[in-house]
């Protein structure tokens, strides 16, 4: 397969360049109204009861209120309020997708009246149940009522859509931000202004496929808007790391015999074959998210794992039939000082910073992997510690008009009537709901139940209101409680509301968990064996892997959960971790320490297979891949870590949590522990039993010498 890419870059380079720019232009074209296709946040499991509680609510004509109007100066006692309010509430009841608004003075409800009695709120039920109509039902209804004074709009259907815009204006301050400091760091990695381009350029193309590629899945299912984020970050550094080992190598050997075929031929089966296998364990680690219901979660697992494999395809393809045509014009444009460190670069000598760095920790294995891992562990810890809630308004920022709605509903009304615990009762007739509603008074943290609501198709509705916040422990408790209720005879009961979603939640995922930590798990130790023949090669860098992940979750507790470093991240701390971020990160760390265990291994695996000792090859791995995978990780945090300019908590937990990842393991991990542990197991690194030795020469890979066998075209001599 690498021979048949060496041909196509070395005949046909000119043709896969053009190719590239008019898919460019047809990806930009056909992708660059991604955003406005995909759907929000999404963290329901239709298997689970809440859902299913909702869904039947739905079916039997039962709204949530999805728009709520806040009239601030309006004492509702006043005749002049009363005409002001129930005029906005006409407004809104001629529109022909609102199905109900309800407020005081159609209910005499004290729940629609703030504390201090100068406040009231109405809230609009809508007919609509598709996302997309929701959210333009919603928006265009707070702009109308926003544009009277003293209104505000919010509810869940309006923050949907803003939450939508925030993403679309988080996404192109991160590319303003990053795409600059990125040049001027490849430039000074790359060392020279041609190459420098390369990582840009694979970047911009692997961008637009991420958005073709999201594009395409929205006509089929339902992705979340959040994966528009993710995969633009993981397209973008992917292709920097990519770049920079191919380029990196490229320049290798036409240091030695010039630019031509055979150049070609050497990078593609080195290091082209490490990127394909590095973009599998990437692929691979972040499929296992597909195993999860969620469409937050297997959407981003969706966008990920295909835009690894379409950036390796891109730098296998374009990247090679680039560097073909420029020959050694990749040296181009380099100031003196990089030219001499781009000549250094490109020699295959056994010194350097990382060759004596490798030859310090190796003489010093015990204490060096005690204290690195002891390090990593003492990071860890505050993780033991992580609480978690759940995604609500206050994931944006304080300027959004859904968020200021939310903050004055929980703070100045009577608490906890936006998130009532709901139940649907099917069957069993009035009976049987007043028997439920009977019992569900009677449970502790209750503070009021409605009276039953009758629906259609024989379907009723009860609300209980709980004494506590909806994500709390007691509320969590509470909704038990009630699920554990014994149901009259002839109906069915099921529990839904917000609660009932944050604990469904936890137990979908905890039930999903296991397979997508075995997906990973098999993926790695497959992949790393198929690369080294070994056992125990695989084993140690799940390990490693699992050490570095523990660190960055106990840094995202101190950081976010504890508050620190608010002002300089620009957030407000929630007191919590949103919960599907440790699987998110898990996912997405795991696959880059992969990937880069990949790149060190490859190269210690070609110097061993060409005859250097166990020592000598660590010492050679790491001095020619120390500066590149650190590199790579320095450009990946800076195109993951501009998200922590994103005006969403969880985004930015996400771009922070991903580039300490990055950079701790290829600081503490690549640098310290591999080099340590692989002089203690010494020639125990490379063990593996007879059968799967036996395997491994038949399927595995060999980074030997690579023979001089002639391309098409040329003659053998």
């Amino acid at each position: 397969m690498f021979d048949s890419l060496a041909r196509l870059a070395d005949g046909h380079a000119r043709r896969v360049v053009l190719i590239a720019v008019a898919f460019f232009a047809l990806a930009g074209a056909v992708g660059g109204s991604v955003a406005n296709r995909l759907d929000p946040y999404g963290a329901e499991d239709p298997s689970t009861e809440s859902v299913k509680a909702e869904s039947q609510l739905q079916d039997a004509g039962y709204r949530v209120p999805a728009v709520i109007g806040v009239v601030s100066d309006a004492p509702v006692a006043t005749p002049a309020s009363r005409a002001r309010v129930e005029a906005l509430e006409r407004e809104v009841r001629e529109r022909p997708d609102v199905a109900a608004v309800s407020g005081y003075y159609d209910t005499h409800s004290p729940v629609f009246v703030s504390k201090d009695g100068d406040s009231t709120y109405f809230a609009i039920s809508l007919k609509p149940t598709d996302n997309k109509e929701v959210q333009e039902a919603g928006k265009e209804i707070a702009a109308e009522l926003s544009s009277h004074p003293g209104v505000s709009a919010g509810g869940f259907a309006v923050a949907q859509e803003q939450v939508n815009k925030q993403v679309e204006n988080d996404l192109r301050m991160a590319e303003m931000l990053a795409f600059p400091l990125l040049f001027l760091l490849s430039l000074l990695f790359f060392r020279s202004l041609v190459a420098s381009v390369l990582p840009l350029m694979i970047g911009g193309l692997a961008i637009v496929g991420t958005f073709l590629i999201l594009r395409l899945a929205s006509e089929f299912g339902t992705i979340s808007i959040f994966a528009l984020n993710l995969t633009t970050a993981l397209g973008l550094g992917l292709a920097i790391d990519y770049s920079l080992f191919i380029v990196s190598r490229y320049r290798e050997e036409i240091a030695k015999d010039g630019p031509g075929p055979q150049a070609m031929r050497r990078v593609l089966a080195t290091s082209g074959r490490t990127v394909f296998f590095s973009s599998l364990t990437v692929a691979a680690a972040l499929a296992s998210l597909l195993v999860f219901p969620q469409s937050f979660l297997y959407s981003m697992g969706l966008g990920g794992a295909l835009v690894a494999l379409f950036t390796a395809t891109i730098s296998l393809t374009v990247l090679p039939a680039v560097l073909t045509l420029l020959g050694h014009r990749v040296n181009a444009g380099a100031p003196r000082f990089l030219q001499r460190r781009a000549e250094a670069d490109a020699r295959a000598a056994e010194s350097g910073f990382w060759y004596r760095l490798s030859r310090f920790v190796m003489r010093r294995p015990i204490p060096v992997a005690t204290l690195s891992a002891l390090f990593l562990i003492i990071l860890g810890l505050p993780f033991f510690g992580i609480k978690f809630n759940t995604v609500d308004p206050t994931v944006l920022p304080t300027s959004a008009s859904a968020r200021q709605t939310y903050e004055t509903v929980r703070d100045e009304f009577p608490p906890y009537r936006d998130t009532p615990i709901l139940i649907a009762i099917e069957g069993g007739g009035p009976r049987a709901a007043s028997r439920v509603a009977a019992q569900v008074r009677g449970v502790a943290g209750v503070s009021e139940v409605t009276p039953p609501q009758r629906l259609e198709d024989g379907v009723t509705t009860i609300q209980a209101i709980s004494a506590n916040p909806f994500v709390s422990e007691p509320s969590q408790e509470t909704v038990r409680r009630i699920r554990a209720l014994s149901t009259p005879a002839g109906a069915t009961v099921l529990v839904g509301g917000a609660t009932g979603e944050f604990l469904d939640l936890q137990s979908s995922i905890s039930s999903h968990l296991p397979i997508a930590l075995a997906i990973v798990i098999a993926a790695t130790l497959v992949i790393l064996f198929l690369m080294t023949g070994s056992v125990i090669l695989p084993v140690k860098s799940l390990i490693m892997n699992f050490l570095n992940l523990s660190a960055v979750f106990g840094l995202l507790v101190l950081i976010f959960q504890d508050g620190r470093l608010e002002g300089f991240l620009n957030y407000s701390s929630p007191g919590a971790i949103e919960q599907t971020m440790p699987i998110l990160l898990f996912a997405v760390a795991f696959g880059l320490s992969t990937d880069y265990a990949v790149f060190l291994l490859s190269r210690i695996k070609e110097a061993r297979d060409n005859g250097a000792s166990d020592s000598e090859c660590v010492a050679i791995g790491l001095e020619r891949t120390g500066r590149i995978v650190t590199a790579a990780a320095l450009l990946f945090a800076v195109a993951m870590g501009a998200f922590a300019t994103s005006q969403i908590i969880f985004i930015k937990e996400n771009g922070v949590g991903t580039a300490l990842a990055v950079l701790i393991d290829a600081s503490v991990v690549r640098a310290l522990l591999v080099p340590s542990l692989m002089e203690l197991l010494g020639k125990w690194n490379w063990w593996a039993p007879a059968p799967l030795r036996r395997l491994h020469v038949r399927f595995g890979i060999s980074e030997g010498a690579i023979p001089a066998a002639p391309m098409a075209g040329e003659s053998g001599a």
